[in-house]
């Protein structure tokens, strides 16, 4: 699921106004922050995840681990903040930040 520029344009746009659901501290990819992933992802679709690491290379390995674990892809990744997106097979518009934002 390749994103077009277009695409990644209006889903930055839509992130923008969003702050971090996910936060990676020091333990890094435990159990427990994979189960909140899941659930966030399938909540919300777009996520932005905040990495609390200062190497850059850590930070970049980091986000991209948890896009290859819940099978996401990455719409941006500035500093400590990545902006994540994995399409529901059945969005709730209560919680779906690309369906509220459409409203």
């Amino acid at each position: 699921m390749s994103l077009s520029p277009e695409q990644r344009r209006e889903y930055r746009a839509i992130a923008h106004n969003l702050k971090p659901v996910i936060i990676v501290g020091d333990k890094g990819l435990s159990d427990g922050l994979q189960e909140e992933l899941e659930r966030a992802l399938n909540d919300h679709e777009l996520i932005k995840v905040k990495v609390a690491n200062q190497d850059r290379d850590a930070r970049q390995e980091a986000v991209n681990a948890l896009c290859e674990a819940s099978g996401a892809e990455l719409v941006q990744s500035i500093g400590k903040i990545a902006v994540i997106l994995r399409r529901a097979k059945k969005p709730n518009p209560k919680l779906s930040n690309l369906l509220r934002h459409k409203n």
